[in-house]
Order: structure tokens, then sequence, then C-alpha cells
């Protein structure tokens, strides 16, 4: 048995972590956009009584490297340790993945030249001719369906042909790495020439249909409304479906507390309660609140990502992004930011420019994550709506989405001028064809890589947060409890900014999850010394009426929920990211600034 190094390169979006999943068994996330993959990724395999070792690169158009995932993914590749480079090219854009191929031809023939997606290829009447190819390049050329498991036992014994034997016979085109824009010019003459001996086109009415849709959305006068339109659409599904699986899924959760009760009755009672009405309930509630929404808005998410829509939205809000003097790639991160914003900090990695980059991390909580939605609507509902218009409540939250993006545009042209004064760059964005959408990739993907991921996060920082509430509120001092004695302290600061001291301490211990940030606040009102549910939300609103909230209390907690400090999660995938207690207490401090000057102008206008 032996042991061989294969690389898998390639531009990105050409399907490469999908061949990757099937070689490893692995389940790396795939996305219909560029930078999905923005770090190398490591796993083997067994074939024909060999083991190989295979690292995911991230994607890239050149050896010359532009952005920091080209860098990692050509120090790979240049790496002597390496017996074959699987090069992954797109059937569908093969003439923009010939320019990488001959490039690392060029300094290693040791490759396999994958063509993937040739079912979409079919599809758009796109024929190619992968033997003709091969005798050009003098590689092996293998023809793969990565999704549909086509072509990969041919790819799987051109691996194992060249990392055994590699080749003598070496094509070159005499250039090497091209630096100079007068080589550069050529290699693509090359690529075309290449492409027009071996590829053929015989039916252009997808690519034509593709090309008016793409007229469409990403115009200048129906891109935003088109952008505005698909996200009201998810917030209202969202809000719509919701309603009963959260309710239901309540009642269940709730329903075993006494259970639960019944099998610790061997512990002391302080300890029993602890568990059950602190730790438990916190975390019965968070999952209760939290998970059916995710259960709708993650499959929906994904589905704008199979489809190639959010590369579109990215490229539709470039000018304003260059603008503020910053990268347009930050709009995918945002877009991941509304899912979950420790999520959209690691998404920045696909930033090339490093000062771009901080400020990205800086400003993604200003989006609204998951967590934040529950909250928002009920106040929206509560104040401003009704509570059974789902329709205007959707409107109200692409407009307080809509506050969060003018923000962000303000913070990033701020801190790109004063604080990280630099020149930003212009960006490459792959916009990937459009795709059919496979329902079950998105459910898997969506439910597990994300709705289970993020919901096993928002647990596992819930459950010590919960004894800490129930410490807190069960610990008395002069016949009054921690809690209320720290939240009057706070009472200035909140009547500064509309609020009260027991509206911004469960902000702060409600750090680990959004959802639970309602529940303390009833339960210091009401003094229950556990977290409480409320029965409906004609109820919730007579409780915090009867504690004197008005509507300037109603739009400053609306505001402040949009702008604070990170969860905790994030502020911890901010230092592991930027490797920096400085821009960790940037993201901590900015946003919490923002929110407690808008406050405080709100309550002192209204």
């Amino acid at each position: 048995m032996r042991n061989f190094n294969i690389v898998l390169a390639g531009n990105p979006n050409v399907g490469k972590s999908t061949i990757f999943n099937y070689l490893t068994g692995l389940k790396q996330h795939t996305g219909n956009w560029s930078g999905k993959t923005v770090d190398n990724a490591c796993g083997s395999y067994y074939f024909d009584n060999d083991y190989y070792n295979i690292y995911d690169l991230p994607g890239m158009y050149s050896l010359i490297t532009h952005s920091s995932e080209e860098v990692i993914a050509r120090k790979k590749i240049l790496d002597n340790n390496i017996d074959c480079i699987v090069v992954v090219c797109s059937a569908v854009n093969l003439k923009r993945s010939l320019n990488l191929v001959l490039q690392i031809l060029e300094i290693n023939p040791r490759v396999v030249m994958v063509v993937n997606l040739m079912d979409e290829a079919k599809k758009k009447g796109i024929d190619i001719d992968l033997d003709k190819l091969a005798s050009i390049l003098k590689i092996k050329v293998v023809g793969t369906s990565a999704t549909y498991k086509l072509g990969m036992d041919e790819m799987l014994n051109s691996i194992r042909d060249v990392s055994y034997n590699g080749y003598n016979d070496k094509y070159t085109f005499n250039y090497g790495l091209i630096s100079d824009d007068d080589k550069c010019s050529k290699i693509i003459y090359l690529c075309h020439d290449i492409y027009k001996m071996c590829v053929w086109v015989s039916n252009n009415k997808y690519i034509n249909r593709e090309r008016k849709i793409d007229k469409i959305i990403t115009s200048k006068f129906f891109s935003i409304p088109i952008m505005l339109a698909m996200l009201f659409f998810i917030f209202w599904l969202t809000i719509v479906g919701s309603n009963y699986p959260s309710m239901w899924l309540s009642n269940f959760l709730f329903g075993l507390e006494d259970k639960i009760y019944n099998i610790l009755l061997f512990l002391p009672s302080f300890f029993r309660d602890m568990i059950v009405y602190g730790m438990y309930r916190t975390t019965a509630w968070v999952v209760s609140v939290m998970l059916p929404p995710m259960m709708i808005f993650f499959p929906l998410f994904t589905i704008m990502e199979d489809m190639g829509l959010l590369p579109r939205i990215a490229f539709n809000m470039d000018s304003m992004f260059n603008k503020c003097n910053v990268c347009g790639k930050q709009c995918l991160t945002m877009c991941m930011g509304i899912g979950c914003n420790a999520v959209g900090v690691t998404g920045t990695r696909i930033i090339d420019s490093k000062r771009d980059r901080i400020i990205a991390i800086i400003t993604n909580s200003f989006m609204p994550c998951n967590g934040r939605y529950p909250v928002i609507i009920a106040i929206i509902s509560m104040f401003f709506i009704g509570y059974s218009n789902s329709f205007l409540v959707a409107l109200i939250l692409v407009l307080v989405i809509a506050l969060s993006v003018g923000v962000t545009f303000i913070v990033c042209k701020l801190l790109a001028k004063y604080l990280f004064p630099n020149d930003n760059k212009a960006f490459i964005l792959d916009l990937p064809d459009y795709r059919r959408i496979k329902f079950g990739k998105v459910i898997v993907s969506s439910i597990l890589d994300r709705t289970i991921f993020v919901l096993g996060r928002a647990i596992v920082v819930t459950l010590p947060m919960g004894i800490i509430i129930y410490l807190l509120t069960n610990i008395y001092i002069n016949n009054i409890n921690i809690i209320s004695l720290i939240s009057n302290y706070l009472n200035p600061i909140g009547y500064i900014m509309g609020l009260d001291g027991v509206i911004l301490l469960s902000f702060f211990l409600g750090m680990p999850a959004n959802e639970i940030v309602l529940p303390i606040i009833l339960m210091i009102y009401l003094k229950t010394g556990t977290l409480t549910n409320y029965d409906s939300l004609d109820s919730l609103k007579n409780i915090l009426i009867n504690n004197n909230w008005s509507l300037v209390t109603a739009i400053c907690f609306v505001i402040f929920s949009l702008f604070h400090f990170p969860c905790g999660t994030t502020l911890l995938t901010i230092k592991k990211e930027t490797n920096s207690w400085y821009y960790t207490f940037l993201s901590f401090i900015i946003p919490l600034v923002i929110g407690f000057i808008l406050c405080f102008i709100v309550n002192l206008f209204i």
C-alpha cells in the first residue's frame, strides 16, 4: 500500500467541494456562488489498496494571486510533495477554466483535468470533445457530473494512474508564470483557440434566456426592488410558517418540566430547581423559539444560494459599497449574517483586503441574525401593526433590515476614512449559471449544515447562562435579589435611552441567545424567579404597558435589538478570525455605542 497526496484545485463554483465530499465522505457545505471554500479542507480515501490524502483548495482563477484564498491555494499547488493535481473545470464555462489549467501545467505536469457539470452543459447544448482536449494538453481529461456521481470511477482511475506514473510528455506554452499584461493576453488567446477546437454550442436558447434574466435582475431599475421583494417573501413565509410549530414545540418542551423534576427528586431542592427552572427552561425557550423559524428561513436562504441569486445581489450592491470605499463582497457576508452573525464573520475570509475584511467583521452584527427576529417581530406586532397582519409585519421587518444596511454603509464609510484609511480594491465576482433546485440537497444542507449547527451552538452557550440567571434571580441581599439590584443601578442609563435598567440587563444576560431577552424581562418585571412565558401577545403587551412601556420604548427596543453587541459565539469567532482582542473589542463597543446614540436621539425628539 502506498500513500499519495492529491490537490483539488479549480475556479470558484465548479463543484470542487462536491467532488471532495464524494471522495472523502465528509460534509463540506457547497453552494452556487464563489467563496464557499475559504481554507484548505483535508480528507482522505482508499482506492485500489492505496491511501490518498486530498486537499480541497479555495477557488482561484490564476496562479497570479490576488486574494488571501488564492495565496493559500497557490502555496499548496507549489508543494513538491504533491503527487497529482486534480483541476476541476466547469463544462458550462470551460474557456475561463483553461487559464488555470495551462498555468498549473507549466509548473507540474502531474495533472488530471476534470470537466465537471457535464449534465448542465448537455442541457444548454454545449458539446465538448474530451479526447481532443486531452490530446492537445497531453493530460488525462475526464468528464463528470459530480452531483449524480457520473464519471467518478474514471476520475479515480486517472488519479491513480497519474499518481503512480506521472507524465513524460509535457505540454508547455513557454510563458512560465505570467505576470505582465502582454503575456496574460497571449494566454487568453491561447485558451480561446483551444476552446474553439474542442467546444461547440449547438443551442443558445439557455444562454440567451439567462442573459435576459440577468438584464432584469442586475438592472439599475429593477435590481433593488427585486431584492427587497425576495427578502420580504422570505420573512413573510418565515413569520407565517413558524407560529404554530413554535407553539407546539413550546408546549411539548415545557410539558416535560414536571417529568424531569420528578426524575431529579434525589437532589436537594435548590439544585433541582436550578437545573429544571434555570438551565432546562432557558434552553427549552431558546429551542422552541429558534428552531421553527430556522427550519423555514435556512432552506429558503439555501434555495437562493443554489439558484445563484446571492452573487447577483452582491453585484447589485457593489457600487454602493465602493462609494463607502469597501469591498462589494461584504454584501455576501452580510447575507450570511442574516442567518447567523458568527457564520457571516467566518465568511469574510472571501474578502481580499485585510482592511476591508476587518471592516466587514466589525459591522457584520449590524445585520439582525435569526435569533433577533422573534423579539423584533413580537414588538412590531404588539405596538405597531396588530397580531394578525403578517403582511405588514414582514414589510416593516424589511424596512428594519434596510435601516441596518443604511447604518452599515455609514459606519463602513467612517471606518474606511478614519480608522482604516487606505484605497480599496476592485473585486472579481463569478456570477454562476442559474441552476435547478435540488430539494433533497437543500433540505440536507440547510437542516444539518446550518440549522442543527446554529441550534447546537445556541444550546451550548445557553445552558450555563440558564444557571447564572437562576442564581442572580434567587440569591437575595437585604430582601432584594441580585438581578433587581443590578437593574436598578442601570435605570438612569436606560431612561436616557428611552428604555429602563431591566431591558438593558436583559440584553446583557441574553448575550448567549437573543431569544431569551423577552423572557428575562418578564421574569424581572413579574418577580417569578424563573424565565416566564406569556399566554398571548395581548397578555405580554399588558405586562409591558403596566411596567411603563410606551411607543417610544418599543421603538428604542427595536433599535437596540438591531444595534448592540454581538452574541458570545460571534465574539469568540471574531477573536479567532482576527487573532486580536482589539478588533474584538471594537466589534463589541461600536454597535453598542451606535445603539445608545440612536436610542438617545429617538427618546429626545419623539
